[in-house]
């Protein structure tokens, strides 16, 4: 039996919550686990269902979607976080990152590209619209402070950041440098730790950023 992709749904407009359940419910990989209609709601189901990806509005009553971020990666680090919301303004792009999410999307994102990115968000990999990337590098090119970490990256772990800025996965990674998955996920695992970072997508900011990769994300790629 095919291991499904268990969605937790979280906006405030029943209409949009219902046309993604119905969405998903057409995908044999995918099944909804659970609705919420705000933040509060959502910390709470979170906890309870451990879905595998919460795809999560930003602007709701109560507790808005990058304040959830917060609470459920501190209750579950491990939480994959889909942002799916009508503003992409830069704060509140970079906030909902900075938070923790994976990936951030306009609700404007065709049916495919959702499904996608979806997926994407299970695996661990970006998941940034266009227009989201733009805004992302418009925000990293006006910040002009430079990032400080305790320990420098390796030459390995600088090579192995710029293979995940090319959103490669841990084994096409490890197929290039021929290594082990394992050997590099714990490349992987280190680099985040030395950053101080949560996920690949924050990564992946660092490295442009810091001019170590230039390149954009857009669901347009077969691998985000």
């Amino acid at each position: 039996m095919i291991r499904k992709i268990r969605i937790l749904i979280v906006d405030d407009h029943t209409v949009v919550r219902e046309g993604l359940e119905a969405l998903f419910s057409s995908e044999p990989e995918m099944e909804v686990v659970g609705m919420a209609a705000n933040g509060k709601e959502a910390v709470k189901l979170a906890g309870e269902l451990n879905p595998d990806v919460i795809l999560l509005d930003l602007v709701m009553p109560e507790m808005d979607g990058v304040q959830a971020t917060v609470k459920i990666k501190e209750q579950n680090p491990k939480a994959r976080i889909l942002i799916l919301t009508s503003f992409a303004e830069e704060h509140q792009v970079f906030s909902a990152i900075k938070a923790g999410a994976i990936g951030y999307l306009m609700k404007d994102t065709s049916s495919d590209q959702l499904i996608q990115a979806i997926q994407d968000t299970y695996y661990n990999r970006p998941a940034l619209g266009p227009e989201i990337a733009r805004k992302l590098m418009h925000d990293i090119q006006s910040d002009t402070n430079q990032a400080l970490i305790d320990e420098p990256l390796t030459p390995r772990e600088t090579e192995i950041l710029q293979q995940i800025a090319m959103g490669k996965t841990n084994q096409q990674i490890a197929d290039d440098l021929v290594v082990s998955e394992r050997t590099v996920r714990t490349h992987v695992t280190n680099i985040l730790a030395k950053l101080g970072l949560t996920n690949r997508t924050q990564a992946v900011i660092y490295a442009l950023k810091e001019g170590i990769a230039f390149i954009q994300y857009t669901l347009d790629d077969e691998e985000t």
